[in-house]
């Protein structure tokens, strides 16, 4: 078998070997898609019971909550770290990403719509580099909050930015490994502002 050329690749090819039926998502993708739902669900309970007022929206929080837990272990059954947690926060921005692009399309900001979700698959692309042990954690840097760096840095991160404005949905052509480890350092980045 030929070697991968990038971590979307390399995920594809796991998941297809998984696949009962070519058309279907593989069921840890479909679990995936069930979490990020779960996750959704839990910030929508939260924004309920301040609006109204009623503290039963906050009671079910537990419920959807240890059920998101029970299914995120059987995708991710062994981490070490902070992993848990950020693979939590990589699907819930990733499926914030694509309700956003969404809502981007219908307003006819096609542009736009397609960047945010090859965004989104970035980020999902990551959360699965991250649990199949494809990134090295010790390769991020941590990038000191000076004012004059972080401009420094979004120039040369706007400079860099993907080619993935095309008028078509076409998935971004990547890099190896090293792309991915460049897209965790600017999402490190991103936490400085």
């Amino acid at each position: 078998m030929e070697k991968a050329k990038s971590v979307k690749e390399f995920v594809e090819r796991i998941d297809a070997t998984k696949k009962v039926n070519p058309k279907d998502l593989s069921s840890d993708q479909d679990l995936t898609i069930a979490i990020m739902n779960l996750i959704s669900i839990e910030e929508h309970l939260v924004f309920s019971g301040a609006k109204t007022g009623k503290t039963s929206f906050y009671d079910l929080i537990e419920e959807v909550r240890e059920l998101r837990k029970t299914l995120m272990q059987r995708v991710i059954p062994e981490y070490e770290g902070e992993v848990w947690c950020i693979s939590k926060h990589l699907l819930a921005s990733s499926m914030r990403l694509m309700e956003v692009g969404t809502k981007q399309q219908s307003l006819g900001h096609k542009k736009e719509a397609y960047k945010l979700f090859n965004q989104a698959y970035d980020l999902y692309c990551l959360f699965w580099g991250l649990n199949m042990n494809m990134l090295n954690i010790a390769d991020v840097k941590w990038v000191e909050d000076k004012m004059e760096d972080v401009k420094k840095i979004s120039a040369k991160l706007e400079q860099n930015e993907s080619p993935a404005l095309k008028e078509t949905a076409e998935p971004e052509k990547t890099g190896a490994l090293a792309k991915m480890k460049a897209f965790v350092r600017k999402a490190v980045d991103c936490c400085i502002e």
